[in-house]
């Protein structure tokens, strides 16, 4: 996981130790001595997570830190203030300042790698969504991106052992949210897919249960998978606290609790939530039918031009690969003239499902128009696309198409494939080069892939 890292320190000897550390790990560093100069960075470069001192001359990282959330197009970089003060009213401060985590120095470099680690995929998945409202509002609808708060009262599902650590917690959060409280794992998992939860904070005291289990669980599925996990456990447990980061756990805590500290850091994991939740949502309503083929449901050109352009400036900018696939049904007409339009619709309907079935979470699948569909896969080389593309083929050619009339039909359809590459500088030419390998892959004989030249 590669991901754009800004340092904001003003001793030089701090920030080599950081970078050095941070590129160990492949991360792309940038730095900065002040908190100017890291709005200023931030304002016109990307960045992916930023690592803040507090203490700095002219303007502490506190201002810069509230100064990145106020801001719109900043908002959504998580912020790790590194610093040697160590006291809970600090924190506190930070995290209400709108500070993502905070780490005491000397830092430890198994919790700083998984941290970023941490808050680098949590940033993936709310750049997709941000990049999906962007284009809404590029096609004339809402800025979806914008958030004017929530309803204070979050509910949070709390997982711990004992009854008297279960009540200090619910008497903490009371102010803030509605906590059901339960000391069995099993019962846990099935009260998070079933209620309206908020947040999960697992208590890591039940007895005779691996809390990492739990957090693994929820974390595999469906209706859990976005939930935030704040996980509570002894101070000095590196290990538990590292491998927690890496299955997904959001945030963490060590006892002795702070009350304040508790209260800040579930009203930033709802936060988010409620962010994110709002994103899921209005992109869903208010995208779906203006960008949503009607026939198949997959999104239609309108939606991909306005994404493909975004995607692609993205790749662009951090070097990325992306790949784009063109796939056409073979000899689709004389299915319409042969069996009606009808059975046309149908072949098309469970064409696109075939395809939903073959792409992952990250690819975008769109009818293009007719018979011919594509599907935009960000991060993904020329080697990765043809292994997609021709599974999609197999898929295709697997099993037969049923009619609406009864009995059903042998379909193929042919793929043509290209990739970002130095010479491509449109993603019109991108999609040209698609179109034109699948023009070739029609010639030589239908029924197969084949990849642009590069």
């Amino acid at each position: 996981m590669t991901a754009r890292i800004l340092v904001v320190d003003d001793i030089p000897a701090n920030v080599k130790l950081l970078e050095a550390r941070l590129l160990a790990e492949y991360f792309d560093v940038l730095t900065a001595e002040n908190g100017f100069k890291a709005l200023e960075i931030v304002a016109n470069t990307h960045v992916d997570v930023i690592l803040l001192d507090i203490m700095m001359p002219g303007m502490d990282g506190f201002e810069v830190c509230e100064r990145l959330k106020a801001n719109p197009k900043t908002m959504h970089i998580p912020v790790v203030m590194v610093t040697a003060l160590d006291q809970p009213a600090d924190r506190v401060r930070g995290l209400k300042a709108g500070a993502d985590d905070f780490l005491t120095k000397p830092v430890n470099d198994l919790q700083l790698v998984a941290r970023v680690k941490s808050l680098v995929r949590l940033k993936t998945l709310s750049d997709e969504l941000r990049i999906r409202a962007d284009t809404a509002r590029t096609i004339g609808f809402e800025d979806l991106t914008r958030f004017d708060g929530f309803d204070i009262s979050g509910q949070v599902l709390l997982v711990d052992g004992r009854g008297s650590s279960q009540e200090r917690i619910i008497r903490a959060l009371k102010p803030v949210a509605e906590v059901t409280a339960m000391s069995d794992p099993q019962a846990a998992i099935f009260e998070a897919a079933e209620s309206p939860v908020d947040l999960v904070i697992i208590n890591d005291n039940i007895e005779d249960y691996d809390p990492l289990r739990l957090c693994s669980q929820l974390r595999l599925l469906e209706r859990t998978r976005f939930l935030p996990l704040l996980l509570i456990t002894e101070s000095g447990r590196e290990d538990l606290i590292v491998r927690a980061l890496d299955l997904g756990v959001n945030d963490y805590l060590t006892r002795p609790l702070d009350p304040n500290e508790l209260v800040a850091r579930t009203l930033t994991q709802i936060r988010r939530k409620r962010f994110n939740d709002k994103l899921r949502s209005s992109v869903r309503q208010t995208i779906e039918l203006a960008v949503t083929d009607g026939l198949t449901g997959l999104h239609n050109r309108r939606y991909l031009d306005n994404h493909l352009k975004t995607l692609f400036n993205r790749a662009a900018a951090r070097s990325r690969p992306l790949s784009v696939c063109i796939t056409d049904i073979d000899r689709f007409k004389s299915v319409n003239d042969t069996y009606g339009h009808d059975a046309g619709d149908e072949i098309l309907r469970e064409f696109a499902r075939r395809i939903r079935s073959t792409v992952r979470g990250a690819d975008l699948a769109c009818r293009y128009g007719g018979e011919e569909f594509v599907v935009v896969m960000p991060d993904t080389d020329a080697h990765s696309a043809a292994s997609i593309a021709e599974r999609l083929r197999g898929i295709i050619e697997a099993a037969p198409f049923a009619l609406p009339s009864g009995g059903s039909l042998q379909i193929t359809a042919s793929l043509g494939i290209a990739s970002f590459t130095a010479g491509v500088e449109t993603p019109e030419q991108l999609l040209k080069n698609a179109d034109r390998a699948l023009y070739e892959a029609k010639n030589s004989g239908r029924n197969r892939v084949v990849a642009a030249a590069a």
